[in-house]
């Protein structure tokens, strides 16, 4: 471990207030979803065990629902529920139903028809063979359906944190973008360890010869509702506005820890993802968020940004970053990769966003047009020299870029392109680069500064915001520490930014931050 470093445990003991609170979170919204998945599942279980014809049109339903993607799917029930524990609930009670379904399907066609028949000899209601025959010959079928969406709902559980529903995704998704292991570690050891003990409990309980219970059919549905109680939705929060931040954001020096420190920001504040935080913005639910200055979704949503009148946020001016290797490799690149440089404005990048976030033009056609527009496309020469591999983060500004250099490369070199696109957050990207997966990627200065080189306050303060000396500390650290070099700016700041909408901030008469940590102090 290197001098200065925190090790793992020093951090979950720093956190354990927070990793405590995110883990009731995350038992919560698994429980909640699991005892309304039991509730719904089991007695359709047993109405297409009765009714055999509709067993493939609801399994067939309840199979549709495993396969969409659940950061889709959340993202399709924000209009509907919005954001927190409603839509995360829902969503993995959709993702719970399948297994629980189809095992108490399973489970009470294979009771033996004879055994049925005597029960029903003896005089049994259809009532009581279900209860007292039935349901505890397949309990144990039933419990391994349990077990399955239990251990589903616990991973799945981890996104709920992207739309504001917190658990422990908030640590995971948060250590992803500010390259902080320990972070990651902190949520993923204690969602695998719930997962384990759960699986585990439920075994046991999996074991009990419920045919001698009465009451067995209700006790883990009973012991669900216990652990379902660990989590209180929270009440209406009583005050004026609220903000959504990014996992990143809340982490960083320039995010919520910098709003706390200099402008002394108190604002009640959920964490939630940059994907949906817009249009979260944008349909009331928020009213501030931390967004980028030149995303596209700005001009869409019609969302206007606070200026930041202490200057907590440093530049973030773009520039491909590659790998020392990778420039021995091609040697036409770095020229290449030049070409781009001064073009793009933050006004053109903001619109060039704004086409690819809310118009859903493809980022390689709006790339493709402005390359034309400057007179910078070339046919492909179709080259064989070998492959350069792009890499990119999971947002259109990023997939745009990564379109212009692959069209700038293959019109001005002999090289092919791979593109790695979406590579998820900082930490990916630059893990890729510096372990020789990609070649080079369009990174930012003010994240080279804060989060892959972690500069102490006193470097910050020394560099005075200035986008020059910000640029050349970053790029000498980066050849010196990684042997990665950055080329020259594209052009355009995307920095992080307060934004609130228009109307709102135009109502309350909120144009910089400061106005807004007064107009907070004043309610």
């Amino acid at each position: 471990m290197k001098e200065g470093q925190q090790s793992l445990l020093d951090f979950m003991r720093q956190e354990s207030d927070k990793i405590a609170g995110q883990t009731l979170t995350h038992i919560g919204l698994t429980f909640t979803s699991l005892f309304i998945a039991i509730l719904i599942g089991l007695p359709l279980g047993i109405f297409i065990a009765r009714k055999k014809q509709f067993s493939g049109a609801v399994l067939g339903f309840a199979g549709v629902m495993q396969t969409i993607p659940s950061i889709a799917l959340l993202g399709f029930l924000i209009p509907i529920l919005g954001i927190g524990a409603k839509p995360a609930i829902f969503a993995l009670f959709l993702y719970a139903l399948l297994p629980i379904i189809r095992n108490t399907y399973t489970g009470i066609t294979q009771v033996d028809a004879t055994i049925k028949e005597a029960a029903k000899g003896m005089g049994m209601s259809y009532s009581q063979i279900l209860l007292k025959v039935e349901l505890p010959l397949a309990m144990p079928v039933i419990l391994a359906g349990i077990r399955t969406a239990t251990v589903i709902n616990v991973g799945v559980a981890t996104l709920a944190s992207l739309i504001a529903a917190g658990g422990l995704g908030e640590f995971i998704f948060g250590g992803i973008s500010l390259n902080n292991t320990n972070m990651i570690l902190a949520g993923a050891i204690p969602s695998a360890l719930l997962a384990i003990v759960f699986d585990f409990l439920l075994s046991r309980i999996q074991n009990i010869n419920f045919k001698k219970m009465r009451s067995g059919a209700w006790a883990v549905p009973a012991a669900i509702l216990f652990l379902a109680s660990f989590y209180l939705i929270p009440s209406a929060y009583g005050g004026k506005l609220t903000a959504g931040f990014t996992p990143e954001f809340m982490g960083r020096k320039d995010g919520d820890l910098g709003l706390k420190q200099k402008y002394g920001l108190k604002i009640h504040t959920v964490v939630i993802s940059d994907a949906v935080m817009y249009k979260a913005a944008y349909e009331k639910h928020l009213d501030v968020i931390s967004g980028y200055s030149t995303d596209g979704r700005l001009k869409a949503f019609d969302l206007v940004v606070l200026k930041d009148d202490k200057g907590i946020f440093p530049p973030y001016y773009a520039a491909p970053i590659v790998s020392g290797t990778a420039l021995q490799k091609f040697p036409k690149l770095e020229a290449t990769l030049n070409l781009l440089s001064g073009h793009i404005t933050d006004s053109i990048m903001t619109e060039l966003n704004y086409r690819v976030d809310y118009l859903h033009q493809s980022p390689e056609a709006v790339a493709k047009d402005f390359l034309v527009s400057k007179g910078l496309y070339k046919p492909s020469r179709n080259g064989s020299a070998g492959t350069v591999r792009i890499g990119s983060k999971i947002f259109g500004e990023q997939y745009i870029l990564a379109g212009m250099y692959s069209l700038l490369i293959k019109g001005n070199t002999d090289y092919d392109v791979a593109t790695k696109t979406g590579l998820g957050g900082t930490k990916i990207c630059f893990d890729a680069l510096t372990n020789n997966q990609i070649d080079f990627y369009p990174e930012y200065t003010g994240t080279g500064l804060l989060v892959m080189l972690q500069a102490d306050s006193k470097t910050i303060d020394s560099l005075a915001g200035d986008k020059q000396k910000v640029y050349n500390y970053v790029s000498g650290q980066f050849k010196t520490k990684y042997g990665i070099l950055w080329l020259k700016p594209i052009g355009f700041n995307n920095a992080y930014a307060l934004m609130m909408r228009r109307k709102q901030a135009q109502s309350l008469d909120i144009k910089t931050i400061s106005n807004l940590k007064r107009y907070l102090d004043n309610q």
